[in-house]
């Protein structure tokens, strides 16, 4: 009986021992997983323009910027994924530039690209704000724009620094944007836990997290159009919580399933559809208050 005492007994604490090290991974670890800069980053070709500036805390940034040859019908502020570059996002750029006249801000984080720096929650916050003060002075200064026309895209990670950088624009300028663009976005960072930790790090993400991002509550707070893209077959982030972001938007723009499309491809699968979803983003200043429930429903599209 002992025996059999002392071998549960070594199991339980085998057992607490192990949350316990899951727990504390997590919690060491979480900017690590939330954020994982590439070891290495290609050159910009000599026909994009790099601006520097500096966030509130003093670090150093840089952003590309992608102009179109004749005056610019606005100013797009982009922000990407976690394991991604504002370098690598420079084609894709260049396409959005082509198919409607706008320029693009490539905004980097802090800890990417060469950049110094640790990128955390409460860093990426003050980059975004920077990279948004750098497009209003980029969009009144060398692009000529008196009263520019803005709008903010988000991929993945990158989706949630948009939203949460246009709850804080809409607090003080709330007509400063015109739409805001999100490409295979999640709902909130503890959504995303459940997805890719433990039961026992879910259970305690409220004492243990430092990642706060929560774009179920932030939509809630835009009254900007909200247009998303979505791959239906995305394995990291459910096309459901897509979704359920663009069913939620005070004003909902156009939602695009793409039928065939994972997490990173969704603009190469979705081709043409893709790109009018994008340029009808960047077009539709006002959305008609008189559009029915059932036309915005008509209007969301999947494209296969």
């Amino acid at each position: 009986m002992n025996a059999l005492l002392l071998t549960l007994a070594i199991i339980v604490i085998g057992a607490l021992l192990l949350v316990v090290a899951l727990v504390g991974g997590v919690w060491w670890h979480q900017e690590r997983i939330a954020y994982q800069p590439p070891a290495e980053w290609p050159t910009p070709p000599p026909d994009v323009t790099r601006i520097d500036y500096v966030a509130g805390d003093g670090q150093r940034l840089y952003g590309y910027v992608i102009d179109p040859a004749a005056t610019p019908a606005g100013l797009l502020v982009a922000f990407h994924g976690n394991a991604d570059l504002a370098t690598w996002q420079i084609p894709w750029a260049h396409e959005v530039v082509r198919r409607t006249g706008w320029s693009v801000l490539l905004a980097e984080y802090r800890g990417y690209g060469g950049l110094t720096g640790a990128p955390t929650y409460a860093a990426v916050q003050q980059d975004a704000r920077a990279a948004w003060r750098a497009a209003q002075d980029l969009a009144r200064g060398r692009l000529a724009l008196p009263t520019p026309p803005f709008a903010l895209f988000g991929h993945s990670l990158g989706s949630a620094v948009a939203m949460e950088l246009a709850a804080e624009i809409r607090a003080t300028e709330p007509r400063a944007i015109t739409a805001v663009l999100l490409q295979s976005p999640f709902t909130t960072a503890r959504e995303m836990a459940r997805i890719v930790s433990t039961r026992p790090v879910q259970m305690l993400w409220k004492l243990i997290s430092r990642v706060h991002y929560d774009s179920r509550s932030r939509v809630d707070e835009i009254d900007a159009p909200i247009w998303i893209s979505h791959g239906e077959r995305d394995w990291l982030v459910p096309v459901a919580m897509g979704r359920e972001l663009f069913a939620r938007s005070r004003t909902p723009g156009e939602l695009l399933i793409v039928r065939d499309a994972e997490h990173n491809d969704v603009a190469h699968v979705g081709g043409d559809a893709y790109w009018r979803w994008m340029s009808g983003a960047l077009t539709a200043r006002e959305r008609d208050p008189s559009v029915s429930e059932s036309e915005s429903k008509f209007r969301t599209g999947t494209s296969g």
